[in-house]
């Protein structure tokens, strides 16, 4: 094995062993997508845009990006989140002392600093603590989640589409557990993926377009089932979902490109999915998109 790919691999495997790598919207803090909104961060810029519009200059000194149906969201170097829907010069200010945040259909969640996950609807609403030993979390189109330090997945929300992963069709008023040596969770319209310690990456829900691949294709699944195998980092969307391995190397499967995960470009550092959108950020600064499956084409900020 190549010197830099035993690197690689030595860094991956740390990371799983120790926090998630996915924390944001997408497999990254860099990349954040949710039907057709977008966000992309490039040192320390963060950029944003609307299906497929160019990239335009939001915010300086960003540390993670982040997007609901009708907003965008940044956290600042300093800790404080900020959300906006047209104008970043009105950014309204959420939370401070943030270490990262999940944003989506029913709100957002935060961790701070001490690991506590806090979740909030609005700019001048009081948020509400969830939970502590928090290490990663989502926000789900009508189920939301999050991982804690020893691996547990907690689950909240619409089950009708097997969302809980645990065989329940019906809601529950307060968060379950409902997996283990979880290290990151993404979820978006019925269906939820997360991320194993042995880099497996597990599905539950609505699967009638193929984001969990062939498990409860056509329908739906309501239990965890192993999808793909050596993943780094996930991310989903609507219709479909990626990963990413250590070797850099981006899959992808569901709507527009086939049930079974197909290998889709190399050197990625992130990935996002929208509705049908793909967004994928490589070693080289460069940022691509995809749009069902017809791209590349690379994207530049103005």
């Amino acid at each position: 094995m190549a010197p830099r790919a035993v690197v690689v691999l030595i860094l991956w495997l740390v990371t799983l062993m120790s926090s998630p790598i996915a924390r944001a919207d997408s497999s990254g803090p860099e990349l954040a997508s949710y039907y057709e909104r977008h966000m992309a961060l490039l040192a320390g810029v963060a950029y944003g845009w609307f299906g497929r519009g160019a990239p335009q200059r939001m915010r300086d000194t960003v540390v993670q990006v982040g997007v609901s149906q009708d907003a965008y969201f940044a956290l600042l170097k300093d800790g404080s989140l900020l959300t906006w829907s047209e104008a970043p010069a009105q950014a309204a200010l959420l939370m401070q002392g943030v270490a990262s945040f999940a944003a989506g259909r029913s709100g957002w969640f935060a961790i701070d600093r001490a690991q506590v996950l806090w979740y909030g609807r609005a700019a001048g609403v009081a948020v509400r603590r969830v939970a502590a030993d928090v290490v990663a979390a989502s926000i789900g189109d009508g189920a939301d989640y999050y991982v804690t330090r020893d691996g547990t997945l907690y689950v909240k929300g619409l089950a009708h589409r097997g969302q809980y992963g645990d065989g329940r069709l019906s809601a529950t008023s307060e968060f379950v557990a409902t997996a283990h040596d979880a290290v990151a969770v993404k979820a978006h319209t019925g269906h939820a993926l997360y991320l194993r310690r042995d880099g497996g990456v597990m599905g539950t829900g609505g699967n009638r377009f193929g984001p969990l691949s062939s498990h409860g294709l056509g329908d739906k699944a309501d239990s965890w089932g192993r999808i793909f195998d050596a993943a780094a980092t996930i991310a989903t969307g609507s219709r479909h979902s990626a990963a990413i391995r250590a070797d850099g190397s981006l899959w992808v499967w569901g709507e527009g490109f086939g049930v079974q995960p197909k290998k889709l470009l190399g050197n990625v550092m992130a990935v996002a999915a929208g509705d049908t959108a793909t967004i994928a950020l490589t070693g080289d600064g460069a940022l691509w998109q995809w749009d069902g499956a017809a791209g590349p084409r690379r994207l530049v900020p103005r």
